[in-house]
């Protein structure tokens, strides 16, 4: 396996991380301040990323899109990882991959407006006493004539807030297994002006602008037509897309750590204490030597992880194993870093406070840490069962 970018591949990444610098870094503390991004900000970061050629990068070539290869899309992941959540969302790089289940209508209703930047979705399956175990879920949709009723709750629901329309997995029955009774699962199209349906804040001290939320679901009717895929395969349309999903949280996760890497560098190599710089001391520069390392092996796994989605050699052992490091390494290194700045660190006036906090929840959300490592465990050990 060969993993040096190819020229066009580095071109790609290197103008993707100039308009950032640009064009989102400048934005962060405003956007940090006011917990969203203004319209004004966001059209603006719209109109530039489309000019400068970012438009729908991440869709295939049948939808308009480059039809990059999975190494590219994942180097473009890493350099997005860095700018702050929100801000990467203004760029409209793409739609969130369950949506090619669209069908019929649903496709001129939903799919194209979203390719287009018209239309934005969020994915709505956590709730109260549903989180790692996602088969807990008790949202019910339940038929009545031509119609679903669904009533339910949703909880820590990323960008309902700015999105136009929900993606929703709810319970419509159960299915008799060699197990036992299991729940079966659909996907919804919710559109968020639907009477019954609401959507309210939860303040959160990460991600800030790009915000978690409750969506409340009282009697909410919607046809047959709104659902996503089949009827009772909520989870298969939604599992489709997960490695994929997990590696690039992965990328994010890595370029996230290279952009605190670079500042911890810089502040290692200059501030000075007892006559020399803090870098000199084995007590930092053990750590940058630890985070150096932390993050190569991050970007390998996220190479390989790639390059085994393109050809068709990913399971999902791996793709843990891939969002387990490297949501755990870009902790670690934001904590190093905090530690490295010192009291500064935590000044509101430096973003590395920002960074550290950030950085915590990469280990709770796409599957949290222990979760990984239960599915790692089980996988590898399944064979010695009885």
């Amino acid at each position: 396996m060969d993993f040096a970018l190819s020229f066009e591949q580095q071109a790609l990444v290197d103008s993707m991380e100039e308009f950032c610098k640009r064009e989102l870094y400048p934005h962060e503390n405003l956007v940090e301040e006011l917990r969203y991004v203004p319209t004004e900000i966001r059209d603006e970061i719209r109109r530039k990323s489309k000019a400068a050629g970012f438009e729908g990068m991440s869709l295939p070539e049948e939808w308009g899109g480059p039809g990059l290869d999975k190494q590219t899309k994942m180097q473009a992941e890493r350099v997005m990882g860095k700018p702050s959540s929100p801000l990467g969302q203004c760029m409209n790089r793409g739609v969130t991959g369950i949506l090619f289940k669209c069908k019929d209508e649903q496709i001129e209703d939903y799919l194209k407006p979203s390719i287009r930047g018209e239309l934005k979705d969020a994915f709505a399956l956590t709730e109260p006493g549903a989180g790692s175990d996602a088969r807990a879920i008790t949202t019910k949709a339940v038929r009545d004539g031509k119609d679903w009723v669904i009533n339910g709750v949703k909880q820590f629901i990323s960008a309902a807030d700015i999105a136009d329309f929900i993606i929703l997995i709810a319970v419509t029955g159960t299915d008799e297994t060699p197990k036992g009774p299991r729940k079966r699962f659909t996907t919804f199209l919710l559109d968020k002006g639907l009477p019954g349906l609401r959507v309210e804040p939860m303040k959160s001290i990460v991600t800030r602008g790009y915000n978690p939320t409750m969506v409340y679901l009282d009697n909410v009717r919607v046809p047959d037509s709104k659902i996503l895929g089949e009827e009772g395969k909520g989870f298969e349309t939604a599992n489709e897309w997960l490695y994929d999903g997990r590696v690039s949280l992965s990328a994010h996760c890595v370029g996230r750590a290279e952009r605190i890497f670079d500042m911890a560098k810089e502040w290692a190599g200059t501030r000075k204490a007892f006559g020399k710089t803090i870098g000199e001391f084995q007590g930092v520069g053990f750590k940058i030597a630890n985070m150096a390392v932390d993050i190569k092996l991050g970007d390998l796994m996220v190479k390989e992880a790639a390059w085994k989605i393109e050809n068709g050699q990913m399971n999902r052992t791996e793709a843990s194993m891939a969002n387990y490091y490297c949501s755990e390494m870009v902790f670690r290194v934001a904590d190093h870093a905090l530690q490295i700045f010192g009291g500064m660190g935590l000044m509101e006036d430096f973003p590395i406070q920002r960074f550290w906090r950030d950085a915590r929840i990469e280990r709770i959300w796409e599957g949290t840490s222990e979760i990984h490592q239960d599915v790692i465990a089980k996988d590898l050990l399944r064979a010695y069962r009885q």
